[in-house]
């Protein structure tokens, strides 16, 4: 009994009942015509327990607007797919925009800071192709371009921009593995030229100097 009470009170604990909780069944339908907000998260993540009660104040908040959205995604259980699809690597990540095109949400994680970006951005609907009216001249002739392709054409470009972003991925790790070996290797410069001045007998001239000075004093 007392184990069962205790897996009811985690599972209470973990659920955000006013957050809407996305999955691949239900994303299309749910974001349809959104902005969104959403919080990718691990239920173990010590950082996304500390934000889960913020989270769901705003999500309240922002329940039932007919533009705004915010939401989560368990990326361990049947979110995975969404997570995967969206680049998720830390948790918790968060994300807005429009629901077919995501950005990187890099603000601040305190209520105040998550409540003035869904203010300053959830309120008015973005300019997308199921949002192509809001869109500015420019906006919509990429837009129509973009449309005038077949599936197969824009699988081949979007792949082909995917693949320079595991390319910059890829550089960026690598240079930073080279910075590391440098860091390293200056280190074990500084240490090994640190212990030649120490061995050359800097150590004994203090000592002598300090004796001298004693001695000095001594005779006073």
């Amino acid at each position: 009994m007392k184990f069962t009470a205790t897996i009811l009170a985690l599972a209470a604990a973990t659920a955000n009942a006013s957050v809407a909780s996305l999955t691949p069944d239900n994303y299309d339908s749910l974001t349809d015509g959104k902005t969104v907000f959403i919080k990718f998260f691990a239920p173990w993540c010590g950082h996304c327990k500390k934000m889960a009660p913020d989270w769901e104040k705003l999500a309240g908040e922002w329940e039932g607007h007919d533009i705004g959205l915010i939401a989560e995604v368990d990326c361990t259980t049947e979110g995975k797919p969404l997570c995967d699809a969206n680049g998720v690597k830390g948790f918790p990540s968060l994300k807005w925009g429009d629901a077919s095109s995501l950005e990187d949400y890099s603000g601040g994680r305190t209520y105040d800071a998550l409540a003035k970006f869904a203010t300053d951005n959830l309120g008015k609907a973005i300019c997308s192709p199921s949002n192509i009216d809001i869109c500015d001249d420019d906006m919509k002739a990429k837009i129509g371009e973009l449309m005038e392709k077949s599936d197969e054409e824009l699988s081949a470009s979007i792949a082909e921009e995917e693949k320079k972003m595991e390319e910059a991925e890829e550089n960026f790790t690598q240079e930073v593995e080279k910075l590391q070996a440098t860091y390293q290797k200056l280190m074990d410069d500084k240490d090994a030229a640190q212990a030649a001045v120490k061995a050359s007998g800097l150590g004994l001239m203090k000592a002598v100097k300090a004796a001298k000075a004693k001695a000095g004093t001594d005779e006073l």
